[in-house]
């Protein structure tokens, strides 16, 4: 049942994959598949297994999940909660690994196409064992796909409960972001609840946000659920690469 509310949730799939989709949305941003083909080839620690047994601890540590209504503007709202990544099970490589498997699904979605993702990255837990994972390297590597290695359009990237020793991180990954995404990066603070609310309705937050929706726990789960059942799918994506 959990499964079937999330892909439902989903939003409307074009009938084809990322790879052989012919619709007007991919082929004007053909040179974005170009370079993310590119991408993927360079950095097989992240990309060469999108199997989602490779990440289920993160899963089914409620890392990640995704609303289950799209913002005002029609933007997929993804949530991540890095104090439930262990850095000693899991590297950094493996945590983007969980975006890059949510990106290849929502892709599909003609909505997403064509009006972007927005994260919240709740960083309540941030250590100096996350932070010494983040290298010139993996920063070089996660700027290039906000950029322009990926053909979904990042709308906003929204951080809260950010401490202080997390700004080095960020002043280290900053240098590699365009000058538009720079712009739609958000620091909120501890106090985040009124200035998340300006940029989401509290209609489609999870209560631990201030919002109305059901917990983050519940949509982690709503979204684990849908990952696993999209494991052949992401399999073949996988073996396209090898």
């Amino acid at each position: 049942m959990v499964r079937q509310k999330a892909s439902v949730k989903s939003g409307e799939l074009a009938p084809a994959s990322l790879h052989n989709s012919f619709s007007l949305v991919h082929f004007i941003m053909s040179f974005l598949l170009k370079n993310y083909q590119k991408w993927r080839i360079e950095c097989p620690e992240i990309s060469a297994d999108l199997r989602p047994s490779s990440i289920l601890g993160l899963l089914q540590a409620g890392y990640h999940g995704v609303l289950r209504s799209r913002d005002p503007h029609g933007s997929k709202v993804l949530i991540y909660r890095i104090g439930q990544w262990d850095p000693k099970l899991f590297t950094a490589y493996d945590v983007f690994r969980v975006s890059l498997i949510t990106s290849e699904l929502i892709v599909k979605e003609i909505e997403t196409q064509r009006n972007g993702v927005k994260a919240i990255f709740d960083l309540q837990g941030w250590q100096f064992a996350h932070a010494f994972q983040i290298s010139p390297a993996v920063a070089n590597k996660i700027a290039a796909v906000l950029t322009d290695s990926f053909p979904l359009k990042v709308r906003g990237i929204h951080l809260i409960n950010e401490p202080l020793f997390f700004h080095p991180v960020f002043a280290l990954i900053k240098p590699f972001l365009t000058e538009k995404i720079k712009e739609r990066v958000y620091m909120h603070g501890n106090n985040y609840m009124q200035s998340l609310t300006e940029h989401f309705p509290v209609s489609i937050l999870p209560q631990e946000y201030g919002g109305e929706e059901v917990s983050i726990d519940v949509l982690a789960e709503e979204w684990t659920n849908f990952i696993m059942a999209s494991a052949d799918y992401l399999r073949s994506i996988s073996l396209g690469l090898q």
